[in-house]
């Protein structure tokens, strides 16, 4: 998968989101993320890219499916994190702690697709990321709604993992005709002593 550019974990939230979100058509979709694909890190460009545009044609259960692989893939690359790098994400003070932890969740973006490129602007309790080509959001013609749930949900759920209260909004997508993806991040729940 690493020549592809998609990374396990993206993969395998997928995965979980269908099965979790889809059940009667996990079958299906196992044309394409089969369990022995998804073990041997086998799964290429094209297999997710058919997976993706046949979720869009799911209606509603597009941005659920894509929210629950956020969410488990949030879940996965935290716990996966070095203790050095959770110590500063869960005990730094203020704006270096919410730098970190807005790190993580960067950091699990371009792991999901490597062709994915991030930058953060962060003032305070609140900031946005950008995200340039996204796997989710490549598609041949505009669409009416945003794509990036997976994005969104991703980097809430890192956030809330790292005990930063969080909401993300989805504010630009590169699918229905803005530059990039935008997520904004509103951390302004997080308690005083952590300010």
């Amino acid at each position: 998968m690493r020549d592809a550019g998609i990374g396990r974990l993206l993969v395998a939230s997928l995965h979980q989101g269908i099965a979790d979100r889809l059940p009667d058509r996990l079958e299906f979709y196992e044309n394409w993320l089969n369990p022995r694909g998804l073990r041997d890190g086998t799964i290429g460009l094209a297999p997710l890219h058919a997976v993706l545009s046949f979720l869009r044609t799911e209606g509603d259960d597009y941005a659920r499916v894509t929210t629950t692989a956020g969410e488990y893939a949030a879940q996965w690359a935290v716990g996966e994190l070095p203790s050095l790098r959770r110590w500063a994400a869960t005990r730094l003070p203020g704006a270096m702690r919410r730098r970190a932890a807005i790190g993580v969740a960067q950091t699990l973006i371009t792991r999901a697709y490597t062709g994915s490129r991030t930058h953060l602007a962060l003032r305070k309790a609140t900031g946005t990321l950008e995200i340039k080509s996204s796997i989710f959001c490549g598609v041949r013609e505009r669409v009416s709604n945003p794509l990036c749930q997976f994005h969104a949900a991703a980097i809430a759920r890192v956030l809330a993992e790292l005990d930063i209260p969080a909401r993300t909004t989805i504010v630009a997508c590169q699918a229905t005709g803005d530059r990039a993806c935008r997520v904004d991040i509103n951390m302004s729940g997080v308690s005083e002593e952590c300010a």
